[in-house]
C-alpha cells in the first residue's frame, strides 16, 4: 500500500450506538492499526441540538469503553456546509451540476457503468443509466450525505472505506463524484448485516442491541470486542479466544466474508464467562465494583471484593451478582412453599452454627456435615433449606462460604426469622 490506511467511522448522532455499526466501527479500527494507520471519527450530523450533543457524547463513549480509540480530533459534518456549498458552487460552474428548484444536482454519466473492486464481494458495477441525478445540496443550503460524506473522504485523505452493505448502492453515485472533483478514490469494502437468529435485523426483540445494552447488562469490554470481531470475520477455522493485540495482528480484510453475521448471545455469554473466569482476582474486583458502582448498587466493596472468589467461576457476567449474590447485601424473605416442612432442619442447623468457632467455611462445612449424618439426611437435602432459609434461594454460591461471608450474627439471624415463621 502506497498511501498511509486512513480509514474513518462516520456514525448519525440518533441515539445509542447500535451493536452492528459497533462492529463495523471495530474492523476499520483494526484494519487501521494492523496496517499502523489511523481511524477517524466523524460526526454526521445536521444540527446542533442538545439531543445531537448528548448522542455525541454518546457515540464517544460507548468507543472509549470499548478501547476503540481514534486519531485526531473529532470532526462533524456540519462545519464543513461551507466548503460544500463552494465546492457545488464550482461543479456548476463547470457544468458538471445544475440548479433545480434552489437546489443543486449533480450530472450522472447516462451511459457505461460504475465498477469498482469491493474488498470483501470483489467487482460490483452499476450501469449508469440506472443513477438518477444527484441532489448535492438542498434548497435549504444543506449538503446531503451523499456529497458531503465523500468530498469529506477526499479531504480527509481517506483510503478505505469500511462500513456496512446498506452503502453499495450510494458507491457508485459516490465514486462519480470524487472523480468530478479529482479526488483519490478509496478501497470500498462493504461488510454484511449482523442479524439475529431468527435471520431479520438484530433489534431489541431479540435482546440487547446497543452498548450501553451490553454495558449495563454487565458484559466485559474486551470479550465483546473479541465476539464481536468474529461477526463476519475469521482468523482461522479453530481459534476464538483472541486478545486485543491478536487480533490487531490477525485482522485482514481477506478474511472477511459477505455473508451476514447471526449474534448468537448464548456463545457471547459463553466467551464472556471465560474471558472473566482468565482474569486475576484482583482484576475481577476491580470490574465488579466498578460495575455495581456503574448500576446504582451501592454495596459494601469490601465485601464485593471478599465474595469474588465463590462467584467468578460461576456466573457470566457481571450483570449476573446482584442476582446470584445479592443476599449478602439485603435482607431474604424466603418462600414458605419452597421450605416445604424442612423448618426443622433449619432450627437444628442453627442450633450447631451457633456453637461453630471460628465461624469459617471449613468449621462451618464440618459443623453440618456432621448434622446431615446425625438427620440421616444426604448432605443436598440437608443443606437445601439452610440455603433457601439464608439466600433466599435454591442455587446460590457454595453455602459454606456464603455463611463466612455472611457472617455468624446474620446466619442466626436468618435462620432464627425462619424458625419463627412456623
Amino acid at each position: 500500500m502506497t498511501a498511509p490506511v486512513r480509514v474513518r467511522m462516520a456514525p448519525s448522532p440518533t441515539g445509542f450506538l447500535h451493536i452492528g455499526n459497533v462492529r463495523t466501527a471495530l474492523f476499520n479500527w483494526l484494519f487501521a492499526r494492523h496496517h499502523g494507520g489511523e481511524f477517524r471519527l466523524r460526526i454526521e450530523n445536521t444540527d446542533t441540538s442538545r439531543e445531537v450533543a448528548e448522542a455525541t457524547e454518546q457515540i464517544q463513549e460507548s468507543l472509549r469503553w470499548l478501547g476503540l480509540d481514534w486519531d485526531g480530533e473529532v470532526t462533524f459534518q456540519l462545519d464543513r456546509i461551507a466548503e460544500c456549498a463552494e465546492l457545488a458552487r464550482r461543479l456548476v460552474e463547470e457544468d458538471k451540476a445544475y440548479e433545480d428548484e434552489g437546489a443543486i444536482r449533480f450530472r450522472m454519466p447516462d451511459e457505461g457503468v460504475t465498477a469498482w473492486e469491493d474488498a470483501v464481494r470483489g467487482p460490483i458495477e452499476f450501469p449508469n443509466e440506472k443513477l438518477e441525478d444527484l441532489v448535492l445540496v438542498r434548497s435549504d443550503g444543506r449538503p446531503t450525505y451523499n456529497f458531503a460524506s465523500p468530498m469529506e473522504d477526499v479531504w480527509d485523505g481517506i483510503t478505505h472505506v469500511i462500513r456496512g452493505e446498506d452503502h453499495i448502492s450510494n458507491t457508485p453515485k459516490q465514486i462519480n463524484l470524487i472523480r468530478a472533483v479529482g479526488g483519490e478514490l478509496p478501497v470500498y469494502a462493504h461488510v454484511s448485516f449482523v442479524l439475529g437468529a431468527d435471520g431479520k435485523s438484530l433489534s431489541k426483540r431479540h435482546g440487547s442491541v446497543t452498548v450501553d445494552d451490553f454495558r449495563h447488562e454487565g458484559y466485559y469490554a474486551p470479550a465483546l470486542v473479541n465476539f464481536l470481531a468474529l461477526l463476519g470475520w475469521s482468523y482461522d477455522d479453530k481459534t476464538t479466544i483472541m486478545s486485543r493485540d491478536e487480533l490487531v495482528e490477525r485482522f485482514d480484510l481477506g478474511r472477511v466474508v459477505p455473508s451476514p453475521a447471526t449474534f448468537d448471545y448464548q456463545k457471547l455469554d459463553w466467551m464472556n464467562g471465560v474471558y472473566l473466569r482468565a482474569l486475576r482476582e484482583g482484576e475481577y474486583a476491580d470490574e465488579l465494583v466498578r460495575y455495581l458502582r456503574e448500576t446504582g448498587h451501592d454495596w459494601d466493596e469490601q465485601l464485593v471484593r471478599r465474595a469474588v472468589p465463590i462467584v467468578q467461576e460461576k456466573i457470566e457476567r457481571f450483570g449476573q451478582f446482584p442476582d446470584f449474590a445479592g443476599f449478602l447485601f439485603r435482607d431474604v424473605h424466603p418462600d414458605p412453599a419452597a421450605l416445604d416442612g424442612r423448618v426443622a432442619i433449619v432450627a437444628a442447623a442453627r442450633d450447631e452454627l451457633q456453637e461453630v468457632e471460628p465461624f469459617a467455611a471449613p468449621e462451618i462445612e464440618s459443623a453440618l456435615r456432621a448434622l446431615a449424618a446425625r438427620l440421616e439426611l444426604s448432605p443436598r437435602k440437608a443443606f437445601e433449606p439452610i440455603r433457601i432459609a439464608v439466600t433466599g434461594s435454591k442455587v446460590s454460591p457454595g453455602l459454606f462460604e456464603s455463611l463466612e461471608l455472611l457472617g455468624k450474627e446474620e446466619t442466626l439471624r436468618r435462620l432464627s426469622a425462619v424458625v419463627a415463621t412456623v
